[in-house]
C-alpha cells in the first residue's frame, strides 16, 4: 500500500488538487491513502475524509514563528502565527502526529536545527524525501537527522497539482491510523521517484491564478 502524507489541495493560496482528483488516485490505486495538508486549514479534508474515510488523514501544513510544522489526524485547524512550541502543543492536544516537512530548507521555510531540537521528543515522522525537493535537496542531511534521533520517516509528494502524485510516497504492509501509523513507517519502503519538473510550477501556478480569479 503507497501512502503519501503531505498534499494541498484547491483550498490550499498555492494548490489545485481537486476532490475529484483525490478520488481518481484513489479509486486508481495510484495512492491508498492520502493525508491533506493545506496550509493553515483543515476544512477541505475534513469534508473529503467524512466521504471517504479513512483513506484520507486531515492534516494541516502551519506556518510558526519558526518556520512549517505539519499535524496529522487533526480534529480542529491549528492557528498560524503561533510559536513552534504552541504549535506542537496544540497538535498534541488533538492527539494528533507532528510531521516535518521538508527540513532543513530555507525557500520553503523548513524547521532548522536549532528548532528541531526545541521539540525533538515530541516529532513522530520526519520528511526525508520531498518530491518537489529539486533545488533545495536536503534530503541526505534529513535522514542522517532521523536516524541520529530515532524518528520515523516518509517520503511524501508535496503535490501541489494531481501531477505530482503517486511518484514520492511511502510502501507500507497494513492500513495506517493515528495509533500506529509511526511503527507501520518504521518498516516502510521509500518510494522516491520524482514527478515531472512541470510540477514545480504548480504553486507560482496556483497563486497567479487564484490572484487573477479575484481580480476579475
Amino acid at each position: 500500500m503507497k501512502i503519501d502524507l503531505h498534499t494541498h489541495s484547491i483550498a490550499s493560496h498555492d494548490g489545485g488538487i481537486s476532490a475529484e482528483q483525490y478520488k481518481n488516485s484513489l479509486h486508481n490505486g495510484q495512492l491508498d491513502y492520502i493525508a491533506i495538508t493545506d496550509h493553515n486549514r483543515i476544512d477541505f479534508a475534513t469534508r473529503l475524509n467524512d466521504e471517504l474515510g479513512e483513506q484520507i488523514i486531515v492534516g494541516e501544513e502551519i506556518m510558526t514563528t519558526a518556520g512549517e510544522v505539519i499535524g496529522l489526524y487533526l480534529k480542529k485547524p491549528v492557528l498560524a502565527g503561533l510559536s513552534l512550541r504552541q504549535a506542537v502543543d496544540e497538535i498534541k492536544k488533538q492527539d494528533g502526529l507532528v510531521y516535518i516537512p521538508h527540513p532543513f530548507e530555507n525557500a520553503r521555510k523548513g524547521l532548522q536545527s536549532e528548532a528541531l531540537e526545541q521539540i525533538l521528543d515530541d516529532i513522530d515522522i520526519f520528511e526525508v524525501c520531498n518530491g518537489r525537493a529539486f533545488l533545495q535537496n536536503r534530503g541526505q542531511q534529513a535522514v542522517v537527522w532521523a536516524r541520529l534521533n530515532r524518528v520515523a520517516t516518509a517520503a511524501s509528494s508535496d503535490a501541489h497539482g494531481s501531477r505530482g502524485l503517486g511518484k514520492t510516497a511511502t510502501l507500507i504492509d497494513e492500513p495506517p491510523a493515528r495509533d500506529n501509523l509511526v511503527q507501520v513507517l518504521g518498516r516502510g519502503t521509500l518510494l522516491t521517484d520524482r514527478p515531472g519538473i512541470r510540477s514545480l510550477l504548480y504553486p507560482k501556478y496556483h497563486r497567479l491564478r487564484k490572484k487573477i480569479g479575484r481580480t476579475e
